[in-house]
């Protein structure tokens, strides 16, 4: 197995602080996002590595466990190892929680086909299910005391948590599809009971993690967005188009608006999850772009109107 340098893929120094992280990682997920470069199967791939160094450098647990890890590697290797030699099995992640572990062939399709799954190095070392009932590997602990229920975290993007998505589960020949309702938040957990495929022994509670959005920043079920207009619709006001998950909103624009002012789209947010048919709020932060390469007649103006000719 590979080492995977986490630091290397979001570009940043080992001594990288929490918010050069996540400058990064929101810069290149920006790049790489799929809804920018559809049908693009390396640009997906990117995307997918992109976010898991993020999950593990974003969370400071994960990023101490990482950086012991690499340590140890990069000594092996100065030592003269190679990849192959090394021993992966003493940074295996073996759980801390009791009860046996029930095995689910093909964990990869709990995280919908490929849209959010992690690599076999992350699930080595960070593959445990929160509830120490069963991890990626299917290992079985010194328990004998099986789990009344184990957890599976996934991850959807904020668009499928606005409409709604699915997830489907395969535990060896059998099937199933899984409902991710609208407005799932960070946390949510969504129960697939014991018996609903001919495998799954105990309740499976996927555990929902919602991906950010460089569109959109979200607060409970009230968004928050940019709306850019230029400094002519600032003072004599206008229209601009705001971008929401269901569609733009021709927003008008009120003459004397400031920057960083606030405009309210009523109903525009995400979706309740307790009650799908109402809606959170969007908030449209306006900047007001400034014009460059003026003519000399346009500065003439400009300084006209603030009495400096």
């Amino acid at each position: 197995m590979e080492y995977k340098d986490y630091y290397k893929t979001l570009g940043v120094e080992r001594s990288a602080s929490d918010q050069e992280i996540k400058k990064a990682y929101r810069k290149l997920a920006m790049k790489y996002h799929p809804d920018r470069n559809p049908d693009d199967k390396k640009a997906e791939d990117k995307f997918k590595d992109i976010n898991e160094a993020y999950q593990v450098l974003s969370d400071p647990q994960k990023r101490t466990r990482y950086d012991q890890l690499g340590d140890s590697y990069f000594n092996y290797q100065q030592s003269g190892g190679t990849p192959g030699g090394f021993n992966w099995e003493q940074w295996y992640n073996s759980g801390q929680g009791g009860g046996r572990r029930v095995q689910v062939d093909n964990l990869g399709d709990l995280f919908g086909g490929g849209g959010g799954g992690f690599s076999d190095f992350f699930r080595m070392i960070f593959g445990d299910f929160a509830a120490g009932g069963m991890n990626t590997a299917g290992r079985t602990s010194s328990r004998s005391q099986a789990p009344r229920s184990m957890e599976q975290p996934i991850q959807i993007t904020l668009m499928e948590a606005y409409q709604g998505t699915t997830r489907t589960i395969q535990s060896g020949t059998s099937r199933l599809e899984v409902k991710i309702p609208r407005g799932a938040r960070t946390g949510t957990k969504v129960r697939v009971p014991a018996g609903s495929t001919a495998n799954l022994k105990v309740d499976l509670y996927l555990v929902i993690d919602v991906l950010s959005d460089i569109r959109y920043e979200r607060k409970e079920d009230d968004l928050y967005t940019d709306a850019s207009i230029d400094l002519y619709t600032a003072i004599l006001g206008g229209q601009v188009n705001v971008n929401t998950p269901g569609g733009s909103v021709l927003l008008t624009i009120p003459a004397g608006t400031q920057p960083g002012q606030t405009f309210r789209l009523s109903g525009r947010g995400m979706p309740h999850l307790k009650t799908p048919a109402q809606s959170g709020d969007l908030y449209a932060r306006i900047k007001v772009t400034i014009p460059r390469n003026l003519s000399e007649d346009d500065k003439a103006l400009f300084r006209k109107l603030a009495g400096r000719n």
